[in-house]
């Protein structure tokens, strides 16, 4: 669920244009769809740069930049899900003029998960797709007791279990007291959040995981299923709970796939 920021400010700062929410590695403005991706805790845009070259040419990808990380360091972090997604819907509703996909990864599934009630709330375009990615389904309760406020060796003895984190970077005492306040934070996020009532979804879901993620069990992504009224699928990769790092070629093959098929062209 957690992961450190990798820095590539030039590319950040270029795409910023005057919304820091979005980052845009590979502008599109002929693109027929967007994608909105959200990190996982501790993540920022950075971790989906690669990811245009190997989508269809008329997607559009979007990465989300929340606050607090990468070129948005300086800024005030969240530890609620309410304020986040409130002031998200505010960010990206001018953004949804064609056609899009929301995809998260872990606390990034939640936040795209809310974010799509949210905008149902709002009457504002919805998602044509939800993919949550490596994250127990919202009704759920976490089999798992949260770290979030653990002692500073013991919180990185668990980011350590969770292989998500570079060894080097655990051990690296400066960086860690940059790096662990923000994934602490994203943490509170998912620790604190309550789930509430409302009818499910009418947007098909496709729910992700990965094989031995011992943080997501097959029953707990399926649970994903009660999420909507319009069609359900569930795929799973090679990997633990960082799989769309170590299976991404795959991953994206299917991101791919769902793409094609929303856009009415033969997979």
């Amino acid at each position: 669920m957690t992961f450190p920021i990798s820095h590539k400010q030039g590319l950040m700062q270029a795409n910023r244009a005057t919304n820091p929410w979005l980052v845009r590695p590979r502008p599109n403005r002929l693109a027929n769809f967007r994608l909105f991706c959200f990190p996982f805790a501790g993540g920022g845009a950075s971790l989906f740069r690669l990811w245009p070259a190997q989508l269809p040419d008329w997607v559009e990808l979007c990465a989300v930049q929340l606050p607090g990380r990468e070129t948005r360091l300086r800024e005030p972090i969240h530890r609620r899900i309410g304020p986040l997604i409130d002031e998200l819907a505010e960010a990206i509703g001018t953004e949804l003029d064609k056609p899009f996909v929301l995809f998260g990864h872990s606390m990034g599934a939640l936040v795209a998960f809310e974010l799509a009630r949210e905008l149902r709330r709002r009457n504002l375009p919805s998602p044509r797709l939800l993919i949550a990615s490596g994250r127990i389904a919202p009704q759920l309760r976490p089999r798992r007791p949260p770290i979030h406020t653990l002692p500073e060796a013991e919180f990185r003895e668990e980011l350590r279990l969770l292989d998500g984190t570079p060894q080097a970077l655990l051990d690296h005492s400066e960086l860690m007291g940059l790096f662990s306040p923000i994934i602490r934070a994203d943490l509170a996020v998912n620790a604190t959040y309550a789930y509430t009532d409302e009818p499910p979804l009418d947007l098909p879901i496709l729910a992700l995981g990965g094989q031995t993620d011992p943080w997501v069990h097959q029953e707990e992504l399926e649970g994903w299923r009660l999420q909507t009224n319009n069609a359900f699928e569930r795929e799973q990769f090679l990997g633990g709970h960082f799989f769309l790092q170590t299976a991404t070629a795959e991953l994206l093959t299917v991101l791919s796939r769902s793409l094609t098929t929303l856009q009415g062209l033969p997979a």
